[in-house]
């Protein structure tokens, strides 16, 4: 599964090597900038006209470009559209202009400027807006990277196997990419079920890629992972000072997927204070960011995802019915890897030559024997679990036939059980405390149906520390 990581980080100093060009001809206001912003970490030059202007922009290759409109030798509208048709278009641009140059200010944002700022400047307030450009842009500049990194994972991505559950999958995510092209609202939300591991992200993008705004963003958000005290903040973004640490305003990432996909992974996780924040976004496609009282409008499609079981969920209370109903418009379930027949073998000819290719390897083989163990495995982590299991087999043994001891599944039995079981007439007092550690993290797995957090929750123990010995015994 990927992983966005957070976009909220403790950042009470920018990064020293940001490079900010300042464009203005008033020298003496020009020094004062150029001072603030070095006792804010930054590294500044200044150049008094356009020439001096274009020769340091060559040479410095800022982050940022302060740019005056009135200038000795021309306006900044002409530095401005150089930059945005130059080599480098993304560098943001923050344009100062005078009282009554408001023509000039609005030109300059048709341009490309990130923003503007009216003459007489306060410099605590630019310092502000600095950043804000700044970071916005680094945002955009990042979510730019993983969209066109989305869309080349996209082209490759490929339902490996030829079960029915796969291919009446397949014929989903074409009649949904249909409706998207059909109309020009956004497309009705799809909920995704399976248990961990099935590719449940692979659909998301998918449909993403398949759909008429597959060139627009695609963020993906693991509502399980995100820190529960900052979760509301990285979703809805946050302005400045809402909080501790909150030096300055952020985009959320609901905002940040704009018009594209906002794939909610393990929505099941997700706090119940905020289901009802999101009810309301998908209800009134309106959001506000942690400090605000501004609604700001929503665009993205959504797309989530969970393994748990949603029926239980209501039961017990945990999901609110109505985003329940708001989410499952429509539906698509992923099939186990365990009941796919023979896409098991499929799969794992498919992973085994692919790892070989990546790594110069010739192409691996499956013994017999290994082959019939995998078919009677149970895949607890489905698709994943086989992925990383071959990938590991196959390096290990630089291609060539891969038997049930090369795969590590030689003491794994049908239906996921093991020569070592605490059920049965198994004797504790014979087990080292390895064996008995490992029989009951895989006993906890099987029960859990492959999902981690709710595994580690059984066992008493964190994520992360079940997620070592599973590593440790290769699960």
């Amino acid at each position: 599964m990927h992983e966005i990581e957070p976009i909220i980080t403790s950042m009470e100093v920018p990064a020293i090597e940001k490079q900010i060009l300042i464009v203005e001809d008033e020298i003496v206001f020009a020094k004062a900038v150029k001072k603030q912003l070095a006792r804010a970490g930054y590294k500044s030059e200044i150049a008094g006209d356009l020439n001096t202007a274009k020769e340091k922009f060559e040479s410095l290759t800022p982050d940022l470009v302060l740019l005056d409109m009135r200038l000795p030798d021309g306006s900044g509208l002409d530095f401005l559209e150089a930059v945005k048709i130059g080599e480098n278009p993304n560098i943001a641009v923050l344009v100062m202009s005078a009282y009554g140059e408001l023509e000039d200010a609005v030109s300059a944002m048709k341009l490309g400027a990130s923003d503007y700022l009216k003459k007489p400047i306060d410099l605590e307030e630019l310092l502000i807006n600095v950043e804000k450009v700044l970071d916005k842009n680094e945002l955009e500049t990042k979510l730019a990277y993983s969209s066109k990194r989305e869309r080349n994972a996209s082209e490759s991505v490929e339902f490996i196997g030829e079960c029915p559950g796969i291919v009446s999958i397949r014929q989903q995510i074409e009649q949904i990419s249909r409706l998207t092209y059909a109309s020009d609202t956004v497309p009705p939300t799809v909920l995704i079920l399976g248990e961990t591991g099935t590719g449940k992200d692979v659909v998301a993008r998918s449909l993403h890629a398949s759909a008429a705004l597959s060139d627009k963003p695609f963020v993906q958000v693991d509502c399980a992972s995100l820190p529960k005290d900052l979760i509301e903040a990285e979703l809805f973004g946050h302005e400045k000072g809402a909080f501790t640490n909150a030096h300055i305003a952020r985009t959320g990432l609901i905002e940040a997927a704009e018009d594209g996909a906002l794939f909610l992974d393990e929505i099941g996780d997700l706090p119940m204070d905020l289901q009802s924040k999101l009810l309301a976004v998908l209800e009134r496609r309106l959001m506000r960011r942690v400090g605000t009282t501004k609604e700001l409008p929503v665009r993205a499609w959504f797309i989530a995802a969970t393994n748990r079981n949603v029926e239980t969920l209501l039961e017990k209370g945990e999901f609110r019915s109505d985003l329940y109903y708001r989410l499952n418009v429509l539906n698509i379930e992923m099939p186990p890897l365990r009941a796919r027949g023979n896409d098991i073998i499929i799969l794992a000819k498919h992973f085994a030559k692919q790892t070989a290719r990546r790594y110069g390897f010739e192409n691996a083989r499956f013994s017999d024997e290994a082959a019939q163990t995998m078919m009677e495995y149970s895949w607890p982590g489905n698709v994943r679990e086989m992925k990383h299991l071959i990938e590991r087999a196959v390096l290990l043994n630089s291609g060539g036939e891969l038997s049930s001891a090369a795969l590590g599944l030689t003491n794994r039995t049908r239906f996921g059980t093991t020569e070592n079981s605490l059920a049965g007439d198994s004797n504790i007092e014979d087990m080292t405390l390895e064996s008995a550690e490992f029989t009951l993290i895989t006993q906890a797995l099987e029960k859990a149906n492959g999902n981690v957090s709710r595994a580690a929750r059984e066992l008493d123990i964190t994520r992360m520390a079940l997620r070592y010995r599973m590593k440790k015994y290769n699960l």
